[in-house]
């Protein structure tokens, strides 16, 4: 049996560095589960791999498609399995990284057979979005499904709209439809997560904020002005600076914003990532050494 090994932790944590620290060590390839930086151009507020350190592992699903283009979950699970199948034909071990929680929820266990969109639900759904913003989305989702909400990325909304309209469909709660695993692989997986304490999560983030705007995050937000209202760029550090751009809000509040958003969903990756069981936890000050005893532990030949 091959094996899958899948780094997971809250956004800024180092799993990047972590992942590719191990596929150098066990000469592998690293397939990337995070559904933001599968989009070209938005590499700075993405955080997406530099090009040197993709250089020095090889990176599947990274700057892969333009943010015209219109890419699901069910369609990542096809094609991150047939990638992930290809390189065990010359590969003992894979790595997959990212924080998208749903992504690599798909690849491990596979998606629950949900019902395709309904466009009488998406069309109702997209009026209370003009009318209300993402609150009103929030608060029909809150109510409907509040296990469900406490988990979503509430600030895409995508991810709402998919899960009100599937709740309207089938009369029961999204995080019920979506608990059950629906797949056997034929790999192996080792899951590893970087732990750290919150106050220090929420420092990493603040300062890799900081460092992005430095980097030349608002050059790039600025050059994706044209395509703001695609669902690609509903993210946070986008909608933020677009607010900025297009004269509602200051620069000083729009960068506050996207810090505090960003801390947002590393609450929310904790509240999903405190529920599995099968994580291996390691610290954040120790990941690499840790996660190679770790991996001994499981007979992976380092």
């Amino acid at each position: 049996m091959k094996t899958l090994i899948s780094i997971v932790g809250t956004t800024g944590i180092g799993k990047t560095k972590l992942a590719i620290d191990l596929a150098k060590i066990l000469d592998t390839e690293i397939v990337s589960c995070d559904s933001r930086q599968f989009f070209r151009d938005m590499e700075i507020g993405t955080a997406a791999p530099t090009q040197q350190e993709m250089s020095s592992v090889k990176h599947h699903f990274v700057g892969n498609l333009s943010v015209v283009n219109d890419y699901s979950i069910g369609k990542f699970e096809v094609d991150a399995l047939e990638k992930i199948n290809e390189l065990f034909s010359k590969k003992d071990t894979v790595i997959m990284v990212g924080g998208s929680m749903m992504y690599e929820k798909a690849v491990l266990v596979g998606l629950n057979d949900l019902p395709e969109a309904n466009e009488e639900n998406q069309q109702k759904l997209q009026a209370v979005l003009s009318e209300k913003g993402m609150e009103g989305l929030r608060r029909i989702l809150a109510e409907l499904d509040p296990i469900y909400f406490e988990k979503v990325d509430i600030d895409n909304p995508r991810r709402l709209l998919r899960a009100i309209d599937v709740i309207w469909q089938t009369g029961k709660k999204y995080s019920e439809l979506i608990k059950t695993p629906t797949h056997k692989r034929n790999f192996n997986v080792i899951r590893i997560g970087i732990a750290a304490p919150r106050e220090i999560i929420y420092e990493k983030i603040n300062d890799r904020v900081m460092k992005m705007m430095e980097n030349g995050l608002l050059q790039e937000v600025e050059n994706l002005l044209p395509y703001q209202d695609l669902q690609s760029l509903k993210t946070v550090g986008y909608t933020e600076l677009f607010k900025y751009l297009n004269g509602e809000w200051e620069l000083e509040f729009a960068v506050s914003e996207i810090q505090k958003n960003s801390r947002r969903f590393a609450k929310r990756q904790l509240t999903w990532y405190r529920k599995e069981e099968d994580i291996n936890w390691v610290d954040y000050q120790n990941s690499y050494q840790e996660s190679l005893s770790l991996l001994q532990q499981f007979n992976i030949k380092i």
